[in-house]
């Protein structure tokens, strides 16, 4: 049962300080309608300060220790956890998404900055000596430093778990942070700066500022202050912001259509189950997910009865249910770009096996089989629960199908044929192949990202470390 709608009114932060704007985002309620949070609108003046602020922290971050940002990281977590319950409301009503899903991902959030602590005790520097001629004797130290400001632009679709990989390992590596979340899901973001104002860092280190796009978002990343830009969104938003930013460096996990290729020798039910899950967990909105599920022609037809029958069993509901499983996209045009998606496949020749309907920015849970080839949902980031499932005879033609379209994040290999799994992991362009599983980014610990419109680096809380530190060699 939903509990009883709540009303929250919540401020930037900047520069040390709480702040009320004349502007506001207001947040809808997911799980009962309605307004259920205005947010603090920044304008242009107020990310300038936030600027401003950090350019004069810098300084003061960069004189940390590590035994310091270790302990911050540790802080942030325990404060995490001790709002778990609020955290977890907060983030059934701005994303729609089931509560036991809600809580899973605080507790991500929290052992991301706990590992970040862990990984900031790796920035160690080095030693080295001199191997070149004329060089004979040299001595150096190769010291990590912060690279100066970050700009984390984070997403609707994990308003806390994202934005915690992104500000952890910032803040880990000595780093200034200017922290814009997605318009629509603010308010877990706004708790997290509630939580990191608490822990002691410097004034100004980190800032908190909403705001809307096109008032403040190609200020922030066009400004020469900002030393990197680490953001979590769409294709098209990371080349508008690549195309805007000028010289500093891009950390961006961009969309996704992952394939899941299906060969007659996989076990059928596995690929059932993870199929299912990889297709309508949070109702697809993940640039993880299983948007197109190619099955080999002679396994298809079963395939495709599987997945039905696994679909049963998923739970669309209250999205405070402790069993639902799925509820309500983020908004109604984005039900609409799945309802247009899934239109073009059925009037391309795809079978419609259940689901279809859009109520408001609710999309059924949907199946579609023998989805032609060029049918845009095969080619296209859908963001929606639709498990589109295609046909192919031979590996090339699996390769070309997969391969073909702009968005190489992911992808999924189901096979008992060892050399033919790591063969088409060789040869599917995706920044992360899962050999008989569907895709899943988990904590971060093993690499993940895109390759051509996916995105630009990796991340993962080492890596994403290394890259927001510089190293400087000193001679002695």
């Amino acid at each position: 049962m939903s509990q009883k709608p709540i009303h929250r009114r919540e401020q930037l932060y900047i520069d040390g300080e709480w702040l009320d704007t004349d502007g506001t985002l207001d947040v809808t309620d997911l799980a009962d309608g309605g307004v259920f949070a205005e947010v603090a609108a920044a304008d242009a003046e107020q990310a300038d300060n936030a600027l401003a602020a950090t350019e004069r922290a810098e300084s003061a971050m960069r004189e940390t220790t590590i035994p310091q940002r270790a302990q911050w990281m540790e802080d942030i977590a325990d404060g995490l956890l001790e709002r778990k319950e609020e955290l977890a409301e907060v983030i059934v009503r701005e994303a729609g998404k089931p509560i036991s899903s809600a809580r899973g991902e605080v507790e991500s959030a929290s052992e991301r900055f706990r590992r970040a602590a862990e990984e900031a005790h790796e920035l160690q520097g080095e030693f080295r000596q001199g191997t070149t001629s004329g060089h004979e004797g040299w001595e150096a130290i190769l010291k990590p430093e912060p690279v100066g400001t970050i700009l984390a632009i984070t997403p609707y679709n994990y308003p806390l778990a994202t934005t915690a990989l992104e500000v952890a390992p910032a803040l880990a590596a000595g780093n200034c942070v200017i922290l814009k979340p997605a318009s629509k899901t603010p308010v877990s973001a706004a708790i997290l700066a509630e939580v990191i104002s608490e822990v002691g860092l410097p004034k100004g280190a980190f800032n908190f500022t909403p705001g809307r796009g096109s008032e403040i978002g190609d200020l922030l990343v066009g400004d020469d202050r900002i030393n990197m830009i680490t953001m979590t969104g769409s294709s098209a938003a990371g080349k508008h912001v690549a195309h805007k930013s000028g010289m500093v460096n891009l950390h961006m996990e961009l969309g996704g259509n992952a394939p899941a290729v299906i060969f007659p020798d996989a076990d059928l039910s596995e690929v059932a189950g993870a199929c299912t899950k990889g297709s309508f967990k949070y109702a697809g909105q993940r640039c993880s997910a299983v948007s197109r599920v190619l099955a080999h022609g002679s396994v298809h037809d079963e395939v495709v009865d599987r997945i039905d029958a696994a679909m049963d069993d998923w739970t669309v509901g209250d999205l405070f249910d402790e069993d639902t499983q799925m509820g309500p996209l983020i908004s109604e045009d984005q039900a609409e770009w799945v309802e247009e998606l899934v239109e073009d496949a059925v009037e391309k020749g795809a079978d419609l096996v259940r689901g279809g309907d859009r109520d408001g920015q609710f999309f059924e849970p949907t199946l579609l089989a023998n989805v032609p080839h060029d049918a845009r949902i095969i080619h296209e980031e859908q963001f929606g629960p639709v498990a589109a499932v295609t046909t192919f005879e031979t590996e090339e033609e699996a390769l070309e199908i997969s391969n073909g379209g702009d968005l190489a994040l992911d992808a999924a290999v189901f096979t008992d044929d060892y050399d033919r799994a790591r063969r088409m992991a060789d040869k599917l362009d995706a920044g992360a192949v899962r050999i008989n599983g569907a895709p899943s980014h988990g904590l971060g610990d093993i690499p993940f990202g895109g390759n051509k419109g996916s995105g630009i680096g990796r991340q993962g809380l080492h890596l994403t470390i290394e890259e927001m530190v510089r190293q400087k060699s000193i001679i002695l």
